[in-house]
């Protein structure tokens, strides 16, 4: 018995002794990777390199980012500042927050900094995307697509956009479970994309088949780039190929499904604008364009139809006063909204409805920001920004900390208004959807969408949340709930329509 509980003791204090040796090996070598990128800054430059760290070799601080969410950020520019230094998905960077300091990168393009995404987005988007192209390409490909962006092509767009919203609003209500909006929402933009953008005509089996894939391929755009089996990368890479070969099929049998079909959808406009451009687009374009028109549609709408729906449930009173700017308008009557009057002028004539859209998108921008590479050393918040270093400009926190907006944690639609016009008082206090060369062509379309969403919600929708509390929100891959929030939708018949009319015109409509 001596012996073996010698043996115990002696075996633990091996075990120990590996433990701290591995601890003191790991620190030596965490230390090591901080002096090698700090070794890369720009000593003809005086100014210092940003303070943050460099985490765990290889890794980074990756972990750290999926885990905090926003909270890493945030605790990162409390103790660094605006502008710091870490390390994400493979690649070292510097993090930009506030308005002067964005303005410099956006304004910067081509002469301080160059697009640059991760490995792993730019890889799976493909080297035809538009997010990838840089320079005179990335001007022409811009005019091709803005032709799918127009007025004319968003006129075009709108009676599909709002029948497709329609239905899914008449499923969630026949459900007398509750509906996990994030999730469905996914399917509704996916919908959108698919069939109203690009005119495909695929079956139910094959449009599941479809979202199942792409969801798999958002979960993994943004990923570690290591090409094994079992990464993210690989999952990414097999549902972008997997893509591809759904989408070519497609694209080849759109021209014998013209039957029926009363207008251009987006691909249509994309081919027609590329020839008329004088780009044809190979067939390799095509995929990497229409998986790119996917994508814009899919994760962002999702995601801010998601924190729409979530402020509205928060505030009953901004629901009632979206009403009543319908009712003021002629749009609903009577509890339901009225036929034919839903068209794109009278849309964006709504002034409240766009800044209830506009306060969605800044208290819960879906995307985090954006990634650029300096082309030069420049000076940024009195550091250095070393040439070759990646910068990510963050739209988010920008938004968290900017000054001119009063009580910038609240939720308030009329700081938007006319009379107060917070957004107005710096151009990049407030930036969505970007800004300089690279702002989101879609983002007169995402805001469509919205606002007929937000419609139809507050014309032909009852809608409560089925939880005891609202969830926590979560930044990664994109800003969606925990558990998706779960809400009850109830449908309207004739008699809850005039129930509904008589409650607005007494008492105003609560949810």
């Amino acid at each position: 018995m001596l012996f073996e509980s010698f043996d115990l003791v002696s075996a633990l204090a091996t075990l120990a002794a590996c433990l701290v040796s591995m601890a003191l090996l790991l620190a030596v070598s965490q230390q090591l990777w901080q002096l090698r990128w700090t070794a890369t800054r720009d000593k003809s430059c005086k100014l210092p390199m940003p303070k943050g760290s460099m985490g765990f070799p290889i890794i980074g601080e990756t972990c750290h980012w999926l885990f905090q969410g926003s909270g890493f950020h945030a605790s990162r520019r409390q103790k660094y500042g605006n502008v710091f230094k870490t390390h994400l998905l493979g690649r070292p960077l510097i993090r930009v927050t506030g308005a002067e300091n964005v303005r410099k990168v956006l304004m910067g393009e081509h002469n301080l900094v160059t697009v640059d995404w991760p490995q792993s987005t730019s890889t799976l988007l493909g080297p035809n995307s538009l997010a990838n192209s840089i320079g005179d390409i990335h001007r022409k490909r811009r005019k091709v697509f803005a032709k799918v962006f127009s007025h004319e092509a968003l006129e075009s767009y709108l009676p599909k956009i709002q029948q497709v919203i329609q239905e899914t609003l008449r499923v969630w209500s026949s459900n007398p479970e509750p509906v996990n909006v994030y999730r469905e929402s996914q399917r509704l933009s996916f919908h959108m994309a698919v069939r109203v953008l690009l005119g495909f005509r695929v079956s139910d089996e094959e449009m599941r088949h479809l979202f199942n894939t792409f969801q798999e391929f958002v979960d993994n755009v943004f990923s570690l780039p290591i090409d094994l089996p079992f990464t993210g990368y690989r999952k990414g890479i097999r549902a972008r190929d997997t893509l591809q070969k759904g989408i070519e099929k497609a694209i080849r049998e759109k021209p014998l499904c013209t039957q029926g079909k009363d207008y251009s959808d987006a691909l249509d406009v994309l081919i027609e604008s590329a020839k008329e451009n004088g780009a044809e687009l190979t067939m390799q374009e095509l995929k990497e364009s229409t998986i790119e028109l996917i994508f814009a549609a899919f994760a962002t709408t999702a995601s801010a139809s998601t924190s729409l729906i979530m402020q509205l449930l928060r505030h009953p009173a901004v629901l009632e006063k979206l009403r009543e700017e319908l009712r003021g308008r002629g749009i609903l009557q009577n509890g339901c909204l009225c036929e034919g009057e839903l068209r794109l002028e009278n849309i964006c004539s709504l002034k409240y409805l766009d800044c209830v859209i506009k306060e969605v998108l800044r208290l819960f921008t879906p995307v985090s920001g954006g990634y650029r590479t300096a082309v030069q050393t420049f000076e940024l918040d009195g550091v250095q920004i070393p040439k070759g270093w990646s910068v990510m400009y963050s739209i988010r926190d920008t938004h968290d900390t900017s000054a001119v907006f009063k009580d910038v944690d609240a939720f308030d639609p009329d700081r938007f208004s006319q009379e107060r016009s917070e957004d107005k008082e710096g151009r990049f206090h407030y930036l969505p959807f970007g800004g300089g060369v690279r702002n989101c062509l879609g983002k007169q379309l995402a805001t469509l969408f919205l606002r007929v969403l937000a419609i139809e919600l507050a014309g032909s929708s009852r809608f409560e949340l089925a939880t005891r509390t609202f969830p926590r929100i979560i930044t990664v891959p994109v800003l969606h709930p925990t558990d998706g929030l779960k809400v009850k939708f109830y449908g309207l018949d004739s008699n809850q329509n005039e129930i509904m009319a008589k409650s607005d015109e007494m008492l105003g409509a609560t949810v």
